[in-house]
């Protein structure tokens, strides 16, 4: 939808756009701010979003600039003097800064195109994310009535879009609603027991690729990471109890790619644009879909198949269950709570669920999530329920989950002997179903809706009207099988092969040279690897070896500015793959035959030694040389004759003309030179001279 939200904006109206993470949302407003006359506005919350965005702006030569509270005096005043002049196209600025009375006077001096307010959903109490500063932007369209307004974001149900509307007071708006689906992301989730185990098992099978793991605690983030550390992966953790300086730091290197795996609370990540985050792991179950698949969409922004993980347990739906009810909105937070759990204890496609939320039905399974790898099996369930709920039961609804559990299993604790709770017709009746296996069974029981959690009653179990129906056998239930959870995480975890791109030997080892040859680069200029170039970019060439400028500019992300910059760099290193590969028994690969030569050529061998690697004559070779200068490929002639000699040639066919045939121009310079040099000169002289309609033949 692109192009008809960009039409949109130049056509001077306002439009809210609602796109996932990493569909494309950016451009829709950078696209318009490089053609229309003044500058753009992008209100962005993030500092390091504001960063990551601008750099990369900038990466493809075109003016940006940001504004917001870690810069300097003169910093600001370089930015805000070049906005003034007209230097930039498009600036960034955080939305305490853009209504403050101080920059209001700046607005007002400077020709504003475009105001594109991004994370819109941040305006709405409803929404997942709400920040109070976003409320005043509805000020904007009152003192730049005639400035077309675009708002974005990647997550807002009907009842948030219409708050955006309202609040930002947005002139006859078209909405533009794209899909929500990320076919390039495996969608699974495992039982939350062993968490730290199943992680580095996951990661170590993926130790070159970045990844995010999201904990719910500040303690859980350094725990996971000390566990990866322990590991020797390049593992860091980021919260909020971090100073600034060291969460800038921490960041800084995840996006260098100094550190490949971040453990972090939900605070990091909104402002990340990392195209090359290869995997999302939750460590704990979010609380509402809207955040899980904001995050989740942190990964694979380049577009490249990538992996999502979930661990999901009992102990979280509790906790979650109690920061809901304490929160200021319990019922609304307590409803998306349950939406959450019920697509982590899903039955049918995850990718369905997660479509169905955002108001996209589709008719088809994603064969890309667990559910659909593995469908789970079911089984009569109702006596292991029954047995559960008459303990609760039993039990007057008093006890908490962990105690019910307890009971089943016959336990002689203290407490539980002192309640009475071991005279009661139940105690023990599970004692045959581990701790473990019971919590999973629970879990499913609460999903299912048989009981509550009363969290104002010390977490009291509470029995529906469904529970005591199927307590007293009115109704039945079908649970998922255990040996069907624990097959689908072996498979997952312990089987599944890695799936990061389309890629297949040799295109692997030369993606592996190119990243080496983006982070050296990377290093040296201090931006982030993907700003030069993004793994889909990486990957494409893998695949295509394009050796030549017209070859590598047919590579998707590769433009002038690009080329000019890195591409003799990159070229580089894929004529000396193929040369490598060419070189070594058994490992030859399936390209044209000049295009190999072409290879050699560019390491600056001369013709003798290509023919000698080659296994091939000189003539062949400078038949391959004569057929890529033919072609536009970039051949220096002036490395096959002296310069005099090219003269005399060139000089001939100028004031003779071009023979119909070779023996004639041998003729001409009997003994002299041999065929192919003539054959190669003549071939640079149509080149060179046929624009220029000097070319005659006789």
């Amino acid at each position: 939808m692109q192009e008809d939200i960009i039409q949109t904006v130049l056509d001077a109206k306002d439009c809210l756009v609602l796109m996932p993470t990493g569909g494309g949302k950016s451009l829709c407003y950078q696209l318009p701010a490089t053609v229309l006359p003044g500058i753009t506005i992008v209100v962005s919350p993030l500092i390091a979003l504001m960063k990551d965005q601008v750099e990369g702006l900038i990466g493809h030569g075109i003016a940006a600039g940001y504004i917001n509270s870690s810069m300097e005096g003169h910093e600001l005043e370089d930015v805000t003097k070049a906005a003034k002049h007209g230097a930039l196209k498009l600036l960034y600025v955080s939305p305490e800064k853009i209504v403050s009375s101080s920059f209001q006077s700046i607005l007002q001096s400077l020709r504003i195109s475009l105001f594109a307010i991004d994370e819109a959903h941040c305006i709405s109490s409803w929404g997942h994310d709400f920040r109070k500063e976003y409320t005043q932007l509805g000020q904007l369209k009152q003192r730049f009535p005639s400035v077309p307004i675009i708002a974005l974001t990647a997550t807002a149900d009907a009842l948030t879009q219409r708050d955006i509307l309202g609040q930002l007071h947005l002139t006859n708006p078209k909405i533009f609603i794209s899909s929500f689906d990320r076919p390039n992301l495996t969608l699974t989730v495992l039982p939350g027991q062993n968490k730290i185990p199943q992680i580095i098992s996951f990661v170590k099978k993926r130790h070159k690729e970045s990844g995010i793991i999201y904990c719910l605690s500040r303690r859980h983030t350094e725990k996971v990471a000390e566990a990866l550390q322990q590991e020797n992966m390049r593992a860091a953790y980021y919260h909020a109890g971090m100073s600034s300086v060291d969460r800038a730091q921490t960041q800084e290197d995840f996006i260098h790619g100094r550190t490949t795996i971040m453990c972090a609370t939900i605070a990091f990540g909104m402002g990340i644009d990392k195209s090359n985050v290869r995997y999302v792991i939750h460590h704990n179950m979010p609380k509402n879909i809207e955040g899980y698949y904001q995050e989740i969409g942190r990964a694979g922004r380049d577009g490249l198949p990538s992996e999502t993980l979930l661990f999901y347990s009992l102990a979280d739906v509790v906790l979650l269950k109690k920061f809901a009810a304490d929160s200021g909105q319990p019922a609304l937070q307590t409803a998306k709570l349950e939406r959450m759990q019920q697509y982590a204890d899903a039955r049918i496609c995850r990718r369905r669920m997660l479509l169905s939320y955002f108001g996209e039905h589709v008719e088809q399974d994603c064969q890309n999530c667990d559910v659909c790898h593995n469908p789970p099996t079911l089984f009569d369930g109702t006596s292991i329920a029954q047995k559960a709920l008459s303990a609760i039961y039993r039990m007057k609804q008093k006890a908490p989950i962990s105690t019910i559990i307890d009971v089943l299993r016959g336990s002689l604790r203290h407490d539980i002997v002192m309640h009475g709770y071991a005279n009661i017709k139940t105690h023990g009746a599970g004692k045959d179903i581990s701790s473990a296996d019971w919590q999973q069974y629970m879990l499913q029981m609460i999903n299912m809706g048989l009981f509550d959690i009363a969290y104002d009653q010390h977490h009291a179990m509470r029995i529906t009207e469904l529970g005591f129906d199927i307590l007293k056998g009115k109704k039945t239930v079908q649970l998922v099988t255990l040996a069907s959870i624990d097959a689908r995480a072996t498979q997952e975890l312990k089987t599944k092969k890695k799936a990061t791109s389309v890629r297949k030997d040799p295109a692997e080892e030369v993606f592996e040279r190119l990243r080496a040859m983006r982070m050296s680069l990377a290093k040296k200029q201090n931006v982030p690897p993907y700003i030069i170039f993004t793994d889909a970019t990486l990957d494409e060439m893998a695949t295509a070896l394009p050796t030549t400028e017209k070859h590598m500019k047919q590579i998707t992300g590769v433009g002038d500015k690009k080329f000019a910059r890195y591409g003799a760099a990159f070229i580089s290193v894929m004529t000396q793959f193929i040369q490598d590969r060419q070189s070594t028994p058994g490992k030859k690969i399936q390209e044209r035959t000049e295009d190999i030569t072409f290879a050699y050529y560019n390491q600056g061998m001369p013709v003798a030694q290509i023919a000698r690697e080659r296994g091939l004559s000189v003539h062949t070779i400078y038949t391959h040389i004569t057929t890529l200068l033919t072609e536009g490929y970039a051949i220096d002639i002036k490395k096959f004759i002296p310069t005099s000699d090219l003269k005399k040639i060139i000089l001939s066919l100028e004031e003779k003309g071009v023979p119909k045939h070779m023996r004639t121009l041998s003729k001409r310079f009997p003994g002299k030179f041999q065929d192919h040099t003539l054959r190669l000169v003549l071939a640079h002289y149509q080149v060179a001279f046929a624009e220029k309609g000097v070319i005659r033949y006789d």
